[in-house]
């Protein structure tokens, strides 16, 4: 088995070549403030800046760098096996909204990459959720029929393009691919061209609700907007505890080329065997880049991540012979306990705050939909989908209450076992035997500390408490990263924030008292 470079940048960070932007400094205004640079902030962006408002867009690290930097850039209303949960737990009128506006949000961005002029590697394919094992076709049967009742235009199949069996499949046509980093920079182009604001290298971390708001930044620049977006992935200003209706997941991916004529022709994806997600994308030899995700986890919950990585690119090298890796990176996502997307205002953020999240692994289509509905409600119209993705919403909430006590319980398993692993002695004997590469969690001076040896055998040590809510951060070995189980917040071996909701670094340590 051939193993990978280990960039951890994705092939579509490495491709698009995306602008650099400065940070904000001094004292700024706006009609709104956007905070992150994703799929559902430059979406809301865009939208705001054509409707004539003044837009600042904020991001505290690199340009679409987040999840959307590193999704697998399907545009789809097929969402493995939504439809059936939707129709059973929130009724047949919710599902056809959900299938209507999330096939909106596909249409959207045709029109939107069409009147720009952005070349993103756009390409109709059909999307389809499969089994191998014959005990899953039932529900594959029953989803068909429910994706059907809700609109699509979706049939259940016993053939595919894949090159291996598979016991059956939901099929929907008309669906779509990109390059979501191509695209992206193309909504970053129109917002600079209408007068909006990019900002980088900014991170926010104060947010004052009134009229206006009022943003700090942790380079003592400060921003005042009417409206607020916070499209943080995770919402860091989580004044209504969404928190508690989220769960965290993440997705290793590998990609290699693979020769056009064995392109299995669409999207594909199971929840078998820990996932699998099958994609290809053009390259410019003419051959094909093919994308295969799985070996989902939750972050900071202790999987041996390389072992992912080699159980997913052993299942790649079964079922695509000869394919050579040259890529692997992560992707994160989170998704709502009662199934659908949190989109709208910011519950008990006041009048103008409005927050979207929650995708559960869909934020193509996921972001654009959030980017027209927020840019409805700043705008003072109506809705478009009837309040059905409304973060405040309290019916589905109730409805949804074991799984949201699961999430919770979970949330507190990790808490409590985290504190009380670091109760054990932990000390110089497990320090003194981490390899190169290698980290972990020890007592040191009464306190957690987080531990890694580098390549050249140096000791970096930071603070193991997340600065989050206080959870104890675990060791990611394929990323070398320190993650926290509870709400996904992640970290460099240094202590520096890499993903929310932390608003502040892991504290330094000296290592020499370990």
């Amino acid at each position: 088995m051939n193993r990978p470079p280990d960039t951890g940048r994705s092939y579509w960070m490495q491709t698009a070549a995306l602008p650099s932007f400065t940070p904000l400094s001094g004292v700024a205004e706006a009609d709104v403030a956007v905070i992150g640079s994703g799929i559902a902030g430059l979406s809301a962006a865009s939208e705001l800046v054509r409707a004539g408002f003044k837009v600042i867009v904020l991001e505290a690290d690199r340009l679409a760098g987040g999840v959307s930097g590193h999704t697998t850039g399907k545009l789809t209303a097929l969402h493995t096996a939504v439809y059936d949960t939707l129709r059973s737990e929130h009724g047949e009128d919710a599902a056809r909204q959900y299938a209507a506006s999330q096939s909106a949000a596909l249409r959207h961005v045709f029109e939107v990459a069409e009147a720009l002029g952005i070349d993103c590697e756009l390409e109709r394919r059909p999307a389809l959720t499969y089994c191998e094992r014959p005990e899953g076709v039932e529900a594959l049967r029953a989803e068909a029929e429910a994706a059907r009742s809700a609109g699509l235009s979706a049939s259940f199949v016993a053939e595919t393009g894949l090159p291996f069996p598979v016991a059956g499949a939901v099929r929907v046509e008309h669906q779509a691919q990109f390059h979501p980093l191509k695209y992206l920079r193309g909504l970053a182009d129109e917002i600079l061209a209408l007068g909006g604001r990019i900002h980088e290298g900014t991170r926010v971390t104060g947010l004052e609700e009134g009229d206006p708001c009022r943003l700090a930044t942790d380079s003592g620049a400060t921003l005042f907007a009417r409206h607020v977006v916070v499209a943080t992935h995770h919402p860091v200003f989580d004044h209504g505890l969404l928190a508690t209706r989220l769960t965290q997941h993440r997705d290793l991916v590998i990609a290699g080329s693979l020769p056009a004529r064995r392109d299995p022709d669409g999207m594909y994806i199971t929840e078998e065997g820990g996932k699998r997600s099958v994609r290809t994308a053009p390259l410019t030899d003419g051959s094909r880049l093919l994308i295969v995700t799985g070996e989902a986890f939750t972050p900071g919950a202790g999987e041996d991540t390389e072992a992912g990585y080699t159980r997913l690119q052993a299942w790649t090298e079964q079922h695509f012979p000869g394919v050579t890796i040259s890529h692997r990176w992560a992707a994160q996502d989170n998704s709502a306990t009662d199934t659908l997307p949190l989109i709208g205002r910011l519950p008990t953020g006041g009048e103008h705050v409005y927050v979207a999240t929650g995708f559960a692994g869909w934020g193509m289509t996921g972001g654009v939909l959030a980017g027209t509905i927020i840019a409805s409600l700043v705008s003072g119209e109506r809705e478009p989908w009837g309040g059905l993705y409304d973060p405040g919403r309290l019916g589905s909430a109730l409805r949804s209450a074991p799984a949201l006590l699961k999430a919770q319980w979970d949330t507190g398993k990790h808490f409590v076992k985290g504190r009380l692993d670091a109760l054990g002695d932990g000390t110089h004997g497990t320090v003194r035997s981490l390899r190169p590469g290698e980290g972990t969690v020890v007592r040191a001076g009464g306190k957690p500390c987080a531990v890694h040896r580098d390549d050249e055998g140096r000791l970096h040590a930071v603070s193991a408490v997340c600065t989050h809510l206080g959870c104890l951060v675990a060791f990611n070995n394929a990323e070398r990263t320190w993650e926290c189980p509870c709400h996904g917040s992640r970290f460099g071996v240094d202590g520096s924030i890499l993903q929310g909701p932390a608003l502040r670094r892991l504290e330094p340590q000296d290592p020499g008292e370990l």
